[in-house]
């Protein structure tokens, strides 16, 4: 959920907070991404200047952004399994690994650094893994690891022209040829990144709710988590009394407003903004 924080919850000195909300796969909100507008306040009180096109000093107005690890915990928390890390697809450092199967075998290594050639001259970032570990414990590892697929090949897949593609995301298994390898490998990268955003989205979308009054926000947290939307008179004190009855904070004033309402549910005085609220990290 794209936003601006409320005077209480931006962040000290600047003028304006703006924030990406994220729903983890727990229903708890993650603040993370947010841009700070400053202003020239802390230029003024630092005493950082520029010389103008007036030959003068002059105090630069300054952002501030804080898109960085916050982004990296969102994207564990939001589709990682008990498996380990579940990555999408577009930034996988690693997209495919490439685990020969019954590798002593002659030809077995030869044939699957073709297809991981033939890959990556094709864009994908794939690697092979041809150390003497098991086959089960390299499964394991990029698993943990959250490559988004893994591609198998052995002596009777060689002698079929096929390879096994297995998601990350789901564990679904499919025999491929090898005669459009390329196509088929983007087209399932495509899926599971598409996969991955529908299942978050999905959980977003059941677990924002409109609320009408305190005690349906308290209520409907302690019963289902994730995030209430009402609306808000603006007033600090009424954002300190949500947290206090319903145990949620403010999370945004979303850029896409939506009318649920004229008054605020905490002291029923005219609303001025629609608010998501929420528990966080």
């Amino acid at each position: 959920v794209k936003g601006r924080k409320t005077d209480k919850e931006k962040f000290s000195g600047a003028e304006a907070t703006y924030t990406v909300e994220c729903m983890m796969h727990d229903k708890k909100a993650l603040q993370a991404g947010t841009s700070h507008y400053f202003g020239d306040g802390f230029a003024t009180a630092f005493d950082i200047t520029f010389t103008g096109e007036d030959n003068k000093p002059h105090h630069p107005f300054q952002t501030s952004w804080g898109v960085s690890t916050r982004l990296i915990g969102g994207v564990i928390m939001t589709h990682g399994d008990n498996n380990g890390l579940v990555l999408p697809p577009r930034i996988a450092p690693t997209q495919v690994i490439i685990i020969p199967v019954a590798q002593h075998k002659e030809g077995v290594i030869e044939a699957n650094e073709a297809v991981m050639n033939r890959l990556k001259a094709a864009g994908i970032r794939v690697k092979m893994d041809a150390s003497k570990q098991s086959a089960g414990w390299k499964f394991a590892e990029y698993e943990m690891k959250g490559v988004p697929l893994r591609l198998e090949m052995g002596p009777k897949d060689m002698e079929k022209n096929q390879c096994v593609l297995v998601r990350r995301d789901n564990g679904e298994k499919s025999f491929v040829s090898l005669d459009n390898i390329e196509e088929a490998v983007k087209t399932m990268l495509d899926a599971v990144q598409q996969g991955l955003y529908d299942k978050a989205k999905k959980n977003l979308d059941e677990n924002t709710y409109a609320c009408s009054t305190v005690e349906e926000v308290k209520e409907k947290m302690s019963t289902q988590g994730g995030f209430a939307k009402t609306m808000w008179c603006g007033d600090e004190a009424c954002e300190l009394k949500m947290k206090e009855i319903a145990g949620v904070s403010s999370r945004c004033i979303p850029l896409e407003q939506e009318h649920l309402g004229d008054v605020c549910p905490v002291c029923g005085k005219p609303a001025k903004h629609m608010v998501y609220w929420g528990v966080a990290y």
